[in-house]
């Protein structure tokens, strides 16, 4: 080749790049591509953040709230009772024998210690005599041994007769002084027994059973009753209350009655006693109301209403059964703070079926959730939302309807 060959050559070779162009060649590249990749990423994170917010926002469940509202200052109590004579007995024979007359029937009303009805005992009357004759018997030996045993102690003076013999008369008077005691028991015991021949009454009352007749069997002892006697001038009602209305029914306050049987008429009765106790089976306090019957307006055995007038201080706060949760731990409600619901844990008092009164674990300013759903958890965001307003009937549909009635 010749040297004006070789010098065409390497005039048309390109020079070769040095380093320090390359390596910004290398960064333009790398800012091009730092470009391209924030301007690509940068949206899809917003977009990505965007649909967090929006599906957080629609995953949270909307719901309405409201403060419990306070209950009434006095409330009023309604329990079922059953009105009980004042004093009650059955009346039992204590003689064998059979039923000779009675005097009053059923309704009728005796006074203490009136007769009531007279039992024919023979055999009893026949024992009687027999004692009697015994205790006469007795009495006769008695005296003669002590006449005896008197004798030769005066004997036994003048030195006539040997002191064992008197010994053995003054042993033989006091023995028989001893069988004429037992002799004299037996004549009492028996006595009594004719006079339970005789039935009394026992208080003033009005007898509502007659168990027997003229000529019926009696037998001593309580299998039979013979006769019921009540005292109703004033009624014994006893009433359960539950346990958390217990402090309010206390000896003194008032209450009243009604019955079926007198409509809108109230009578009044007053509290009484109560067992100071609570039941432990049915978690309730026995309370004892006594009303005035002296007129015998009220029957013993009747049903009745009893209304008590509690005093509420300070009042209650009720809420919507609705609003309550049943969950394993317990009762609950849940409240919003900080726009998340809260589990409260409550203890309730009176329940109505409808609204329910919380004895502890709200305050009057939570905002309750009225119709919770039932996977509301705790710490849970919540939607709070208005309840819609009802439309109200405009005036020309009223118009309308008041014109079809004219028409009509």
């Amino acid at each position: 080749m010749s040297e004006s060959t070789q010098h065409q050559t390497s005039g048309d070779a390109k020079p070769p790049i040095s380093g320090g162009k390359a390596i910004v060649l290398l960064l333009v590249v790398l800012v091009v591509a730092v470009i391209l990749a924030v301007t690509g990423i940068i949206p899809r994170l917003r977009a990505r953040t965007k649909l967090d917010t929006e599906t957080n926002a629609l995953a949270a469940p909307n719901v309405q709230v409201a403060e419990p509202s306070k209950g009434k200052a006095s409330e009023e109590l309604i329990l079922p009772g059953t009105a009980q004579a004042y004093t009650d007995a059955g009346l039992y024979a204590r003689t064998d024998g059979y039923l000779k007359k009675w005097y009053f029937d059923i309704g009728s009303h005796v006074k203490e210690g009136q007769l009531i009805a007279v039992i024919d005992s023979p055999e009893i009357d026949q024992e009687l005599a027999q004692a009697k004759a015994e205790l006469a018997t007795a009495q006769a030996t008695a005296g003669y041994a002590k006449t005896q045993a008197t004798r030769y102690q005066g004997l036994l003076n003048d030195n006539a007769v040997a002191k064992q013999d008197t010994d053995n008369f003054v042993t033989q008077a006091q023995s028989t002084d001893t069988q004429v005691k037992s002799a004299q028991a037996n004549v009492d015991r028996l006595v009594q027994l004719t006079g339970f021949e005789k039935i009394y009454a026992p208080f003033t009352g009005t007898l509502t059973a007659r168990n027997v007749d003229i000529g019926t069997l009696i037998a001593s002892g309580n299998t039979k009753e013979l006769f019921h006697l009540s005292a109703e001038q004033t009624l014994r009602i006893y009433v359960s209350v539950p346990q958390v209305d217990s402090r309010s029914c206390q000896p003194g306050m008032t209450a009243g009655l009604t019955m079926a049987e007198y409509p809108g008429r109230t009578f009044t009765g007053k509290i009484v006693r109560t067992a100071n106790a609570i039941d432990p089976a049915s978690r309730t306090l026995l309370v004892e109301v006594d009303v005035d019957n002296r007129k015998g307006e009220l029957y013993p055995g009747a049903y009745m209403q009893v209304h008590f007038n509690l005093n509420n201080q300070p009042p209650s706060l009720v809420i919507p059964v609705a609003a309550m949760l049943f969950r394993s731990e317990g009762l609950r409600v849940a409240v919003v703070q900080n726009g998340k619901a809260k589990m409260v844990p409550i203890t309730i008092g009176k329940d109505d079926g409808r609204t329910v009164e919380i004895v502890s674990g709200l305050n009057a300013d939570d905002q309750v959730i009225q119709t919770p759903p039932d996977s509301l958890i705790d710490g849970e965001a919540v939607n709070v939302v208005k309840p819609k307003a009802q439309p109200a009937e405009s005036p020309a549909s009223g118009s309308n309807t008041q014109g079809g009635g004219q028409k009509g």
